[in-house]
Formats: C-alpha cells, structure tokens, sequence
C-alpha cells in the first residue's frame, strides 16, 4: 500500500467516523427537541392553571366582596357594634379600678 492509498485510508475511516458521528448528534438534537417541545407544552398547561387559579381566587374575593355588601353588612355592624360596647365596658372597669 502507497503512502496515497495509506492517507486515502484513513481520509475515509475519519470521513466514516464523522458521519456515524454526525447521525448521533443528528438523533440526540432531535431528541432534545422533542423534549423541549414536552416541556414547553408543560409550561403553557401550568400558565394556564395558575390563570385559572388566579380567575377562581379573584371570583372568590369578588363573591365575599359583594356578601357582606348584600347581606352580611347588618350582621357585621352589629358584630362591630358589640365589639365596641364590650371594649368601652373594658374601659370603664379599667377606669374603675385606677380610681
């Protein structure tokens, strides 16, 4: 074998090797693309539970915002009402007894 057919050689078994080479990098990138697609498809399932999450959680505060308008007001001013007679009938004891 000549020093040509020597280099032609090994010319191809690199060129062989970079193309088996060049196949499994093809094969993992598109893997990798399949798993970046997974994942961004997760992502966006996640964004939408937390949108929905936070349409619930302000309905919510919405719906009690409007109970205590509609019904509950009487029922918390009173509560509030009872709150202050019980806190001056503290002061007045306390008032009592410093006297």
């Amino acid at each position: 074998m000549t020093a040509n057919e020597k280099t032609l050689a090994t010319f191809e078994t690199r060129l062989h090797q970079m193309i088996l080479r060049f196949q499994e990098l093809k094969k993992e990138n598109g893997e990798f693309y399949v798993m970046l697609q997974n994942q961004e498809k997760t992502v966006k399932e996640l964004q939408e539970k937390v949108n929905q999450q936070q349409y619930d959680y302000d309905s919510l505060k919405m719906a009690k915002m409007m109970e205590i308008t509609d019904g509950n007001l009487e029922g918390a001013k009173s509560r509030l009402s009872k709150l202050i007679r019980d806190v001056n009938k503290c002061i007045a004891i306390l008032s009592d007894e410093h006297q």
